[in-house]
């Protein structure tokens, strides 16, 4: 594999050759990394004190991979694709063993069934990327994305083969016929297994459904959990509301016996995988809050990059006094903060993305003086 010179040699020779650079800091050293990280965060968003940056593992670290097929049915490739042309990374070294060899498997599968893959120049062909998700206890869940439903009898007339050779709980075949840029479609329909992916954490109980979110690095996840519990814990509300709370990571974290909490998650999908206890409610989060006749204690939210958008303006006149945001865009964060009148209290990185610029945030923000609502 020839070595592109502009950049020092790393672990990855698919990186070094040229062949992917979709870890855009892989070339610089990881302790430095975390620096750059932690400087950018301190500069973007002023807070009282910052904690010392949790660290991930260099590699092996991510749980789901959005494996993209071309080629053909008896010689895939399964990686990206760039400039219409796939190229094959089935030795990336960002996922765990479970992952890796499940490449294999199922390129031996896709022949095995006739797969065609999607051709992005000629628009033509099936499969368009598989889309695998490993649990803590390393149990997958398979989703085929499909531009038609063509290809679904040919998937369920080979699937004993597949889960004979994998460990596999959930299998379902996603429908996404435009072409455009986005990795999922709508519609998803389940072929084996149960509709959850058991990804609880010790003993906290988290469910993921195929079309769900999830982060994607579990020990990480596992450490934010955890913190957020003991910031909570510290200050002991009542009364909690988890805003934007998916599969009810920060609510089932912070729920004690003594404790009311309640998750607002708009994804009903999301919100039947959580399950309870504690309290989980399908709706839009901002108009579920105004609807309300009380406010909380404290109040979690766990937003999109955007933000909370006019939500910022219902906390800063409402009698909330303690807001812990879990950001990846912290400045949204600063921006919704200052909105609130707000100030951050402490906060602390999670590099949950290694070798690239994102980062996840955890943020205790307290209603900064004269800005009662």
């Amino acid at each position: 594999m020839a070595t592109d010179n502009h950049f020092p040699l790393t672990p990855c020779g698919y990186f070094n050759a040229g062949l992917c650079r979709s870890c855009t800091h892989l070339a610089v050293p990881y302790r430095e990394q975390v620096a750059l990280k932690q400087r950018r965060a301190e500069e973007t968003l002023p807070c009282d004190e910052w904690f010392a940056p949790v660290e991930s593992a260099e590699f092996g670290f991510r749980n789901k991979a959005k494996i993209v097929v071309t080629g053909t049915p008896e010689h895939p490739r399964l990686g990206i694709v760039g400039d219409g042309r796939g190229q094959d990374l089935r030795d990336c070294l960002l996922y765990p063993p479970i992952i890796t060899a499940a490449h294999e498997t199922l390129a031996r599968f896709i022949a095995r069934a006739g797969l065609v893959p999607y051709s992005i120049p000629d628009r033509m062909g099936e499969l368009k990327s598989i889309i695998l998700t490993a649990s803590p206890i390393d149990r997958l869940m398979i989703r085929f994305v499909l531009r038609t439903e063509e290809l679904v009898p040919s998937l369920l007339a080979h699937l004993d083969w597949l889960v004979d050779r994998l460990p596999v709980d959930v299998v379902t075949a996603n429908i996404h016929p435009h072409h455009v840029a986005l990795p999922e479609g709508p519609t998803e329909i389940p072929l084996y297994g149960d509709d959850v992916l058991d990804m609880s954490l010790g003993p906290l109980d988290l469910r993921l459904r195929p079309q769900g979110f999830f982060q994607t690095n579990t020990d990480i996840t596992r450490v934010l959990y955890a913190t957020a519990a003991a910031w909570v814990d510290e200050t002991d509300p009542e009364e909690v509301w988890d805003l934007y709370c998916g599969v009810g990571g920060f609510a089932k974290s912070v729920a004690r016996p003594w404790r009311t909490v309640r998750g607002v998650e708009l994804s009903e999908d999301a919100v039947r995988a959580a399950g309870g206890p504690p309290t989980f409610i399908a709706a839009d989060a901002g108009l579920w809050a105004r609807q309300q006749d009380s406010a909380p204690d404290l109040l979690i939210v766990n937003p999109p990059r955007r933000g909370i958008g006019d939500l910022a303006e219902w906390i800063r006149d409402s009698p909330i006094d303690r807001v812990l945001y879990s950001s990846c865009n912290l400045r949204s964060a600063a921006d919704d903060l200052g909105t609130m009148g707000f100030r951050a209290v402490r906060a602390q990185l999670f590099d949950m993305f290694p070798h690239t610029g994102h980062m996840e945030c955890l943020i205790l923000a307290e209603r900064s003086t004269g800005s009662d609502g």
